[in-house]
């Protein structure tokens, strides 16, 4: 056995560290080839040492939460995946201020938001991404956003230094934040809320759950809208008016309910699914001049 892994299992013990581990058990998409490593930590320490001994090998390394806005190709990840999620995930409620660790769920973080009768965060009660991940692309729905919401975030820096970071210093914007350009990774958030009323805060939740059971195919696998939305158009509208509705290759689908969702119906690829990404992109392009961007981050080796 290669003595950085040694060193990792040392470290991070049997729970924290797999080898080969299938990419499509950790992507919402259920899709993906395996990774070569597949590293867990349980707290910043873990998580800092972990990387030192990456670093040291120089062994390639992507970080990521609970794989829902994630494309992994079918021969997987050379490397290290790191993966900030259910061991890094406490919530805690202070009055109307939220502090969540970067593997914590959204939903679960608006759940107990919702518990503590604080309204704010209601937006956020579907959206299926880690806390991390939320902030690293400002995740938003129905009109909320998480900078409306956020105060600073606690970041691993590339030198491996703690860093508390403002939410105005983040770049928040459609989609955008600059905590992947600077190379950092989020170990948690904190959230400022207001208080509410718990039947009110209830009640949005409820009716958002409803729209997006009514408007979204949530019983396929799927990492959401495919598409960012381009300037003055509606990506999932484009995809239908071009006539791709249902449109499917291999076990891909452009979803009959939702045309802004690719899915997988069963045994798809993650080559069915950037198949028809390609075929719905040109597609849009040819019949109406718009270039279609992928929200999805599409990683793996070709």
């Amino acid at each position: 056995m290669e003595k950085f892994v040694m060193e990792l299992q040392e470290k991070l013990g049997e729970e924290g560290l797999k080898l080969q581990e299938p990419m499509k058990e950790h992507t919402t998409f259920r899709v993906g080839g395996p990774a070569d490593l597949f590293l867990m930590p349980k707290n910043a320490e873990e998580l800092k040492e972990s990387i030192e001994i990456l670093k040291k090998y120089d062994v390639p390394m992507m970080v990521i939460g609970n794989g829902s806005n994630l494309l992994v190709r079918d021969k997987g990840i050379r490397g290290a995946v790191i993966q900030i999620y259910n061991r890094m995930a406490e919530i805690t409620v202070d009055g109307e201020i939220i502090e969540a660790q970067g593997g914590a769920l959204l939903s679960a973080v608006a759940a107990k938001a919702a518990d503590a009768s604080l309204t704010g965060l209601e937006f956020a009660s579907g959206i299926p991404g880690s806390i991390g991940g939320a902030v690293v692309m400002n995740a938003g729905a129905y009109g909320g956003e998480m900078k409306d919401v956020l105060v600073s975030v606690d970041v691993l820096t590339k030198e491996l230094e703690v860093k508390t970071i403002l939410a105005e210093e983040l770049e928040l914007g459609y989609r955008h934040s600059i905590v992947p350009e600077a190379g950092y990774i989020v170990l948690g958030a904190k959230l400022k809320l207001t208080k509410g009323e718990d039947a009110a805060i209830r009640g949005r939740m409820a009716e958002l759950a409803e729209q997006r059971r009514e408007k979204q195919p949530l019983q396929y696998p799927s990492a959401g809208s495919t598409f960012k939305r381009p300037e003055g158009y509606f990506a999932g509208k484009l995809v239908q008016d071009a006539g791709l509705k249902g449109k499917t290759i291999g076990g891909a689908q452009v979803s009959e309910k939702h045309s802004g969702f690719l899915i997988n119906i069963g045994g798809a690829t993650a080559q069915d699914i950037l198949d028809l990404i390609a075929f719905c992109q040109k597609e849009v392009q040819t019949q109406f001049g718009v270039t279609l961007e992928t929200e999805v981050k599409i990683v793996g080796e070709e």
